[in-house]
């Protein structure tokens, strides 16, 4: 799979300047946390859930997530099990191209019993995701991974979801932070991503972010993911990846880019139907939440809807300028440090405290791609609304 691998080769040989790379489930764990993108997640219930993960799959969705817990109600939790284990043969069976995909459950034992059940189907299976982690939390369903793992004879990873009161709440924070710490930093082979709990987190407060809100603006939930940034999110090689927290929201009113819609010319004959398109769904809280969370060291995003997913990817590709810096920044030649004007004019360069900045540039270059210099989030945005 790849990033815009759904749409035309000839179309991507007019977006980007260098192309997404393909990844699969057995790519290095670098990649794969790298590459996670819009994380789509689904209720466990879903009677048709096979179709929808080869839909969504056709729609450039590269990673899902399929739950079982929040999402549907304790009494279904038995009978969304028995769905699963017959969705994974439906697909197992129709040996159609898969995102990555991870189970959410709500207790260790369940790691173990799924991985039994799915049997030979648990190769389609990248891992779980692991709900309310603290260290008494998170040891157990770590423990339980690496039985199922030993099991199955089959790499599975854990996305554990920060989210619990202990750490929003600030006299026990960091005692919490350090707890986590501790336990993915013991099992830090099996840990692809963190996720973090927004909804949860305002929820203690009874607190909701309206649409033109973002997670920031909630200053008791920015506090929270900046100390989680601090503590597990460093560039010395300690951190890990952090994905960005749900957006709530969609088909809401339009509000979006219609000026620069009808001038980009790569949307010609087609800057209609994109506008058509985003009539349903209003994005600009959205935008301004993805930029934020790039900008406060987030990488990925949950999502709830699968019209989140394109200005997510859209959003995650490198431009050609960034590109150009990063690459200035490493240089050989540059290994001593210094400072240079950028190949664009614009900005300052300076290699040594750039250069943790430059390599997670070219490091998501390499899986969503550097777009070409006269392309715009706006083009790419089209490319994956309307393929």
């Amino acid at each position: 799979m790849r990033h815009f691998g759904h749409i035309a080769p000839a179309a991507r040989e007019g977006l980007f300047f260098q192309e997404p790379r393909e990844f699969g489930a057995d790519s290095p764990a670098g990649m794969l946390s790298a590459a996670l993108g819009a994380t789509l997640y689904s209720p466990a219930t879903r009677p048709r859930l096979a179709d929808d993960v080869i839909k969504q799959a056709g729609r450039g969705v590269v990673s899902m997530v399929l739950c079982l817990e929040d999402s549907i109600d304790d009494s279904e939790v038995a009978g969304a099990e028995e769905n699963l284990v017959r969705q994974f043969a439906d697909l197992d069976a129709r040996g159609s191209e898969v995102p990555l995909l991870f189970i959410r459950v709500r207790e260790p034992s369940q790691i173990v019993d799924l991985v039994s059940r799915l049997g030979r189907t648990v190769r389609l299976l990248s891992g779980f995701v692991l709900p309310k982690f603290t260290e008494e939390r998170g040891v157990p369903f770590m423990e339980a991974l690496a039985d199922a793992e030993k099991a199955c004879g089959q790499r599975l990873f854990a996305m554990p979801v920060l989210e619990s009161p202990e750490l929003l709440h600030l006299e026990t924070r960091r005692e919490a932070l350090r707890g986590i710490t501790r336990t993915v930093n013991k099992y830090r082979e099996r840990v692809l991503a963190l996720r973090l709990g927004v909804t949860d987190f305002c929820s203690a407060y009874g607190l909701r972010r309206a649409p033109d809100m973002t997670a920031y603006d909630v200053q008791i939930v920015g506090a929270v993911i900046a100390d989680v940034v601090n503590v597990l999110g460093r560039a010395d090689g300690t951190g890990f990846t952090i994905t960005g927290p749900v957006w709530e929201y969609f088909r809401l009113q339009e509000r979006m880019f219609k000026p620069q819609l009808r001038r980009s010319p790569f949307l010609e004959g087609r800057a209609e139907e994109l506008r058509t398109a985003l009539i349903e769904h209003d994005l600009d809280g959205l935008l301004r939440e993805i930029e934020l969370d790039r900008a406060n060291g987030l990488l990925g995003k949950t999502c709830i809807h699968p019209s989140h997913v394109a200005p997510v990817h859209a959003l995650s590709v490198v431009s050609h300028e960034e590109f150009s810096d990063a690459q200035d920044i490493l240089r050989p030649e540059r290994g001593g440090g210094g400072v240079m004007r950028s190949a664009y004019t614009n900005k300052m360069n300076e290699v040594k405290p750039h250069r943790a900045w430059a390599e997670r540039t070219l490091q998501r270059a390499e899986v969503f791609g550097v777009a070409k210099e006269d392309v715009g989030f706006v083009e790419l945005l089209a490319a994956g609304l309307t393929e």
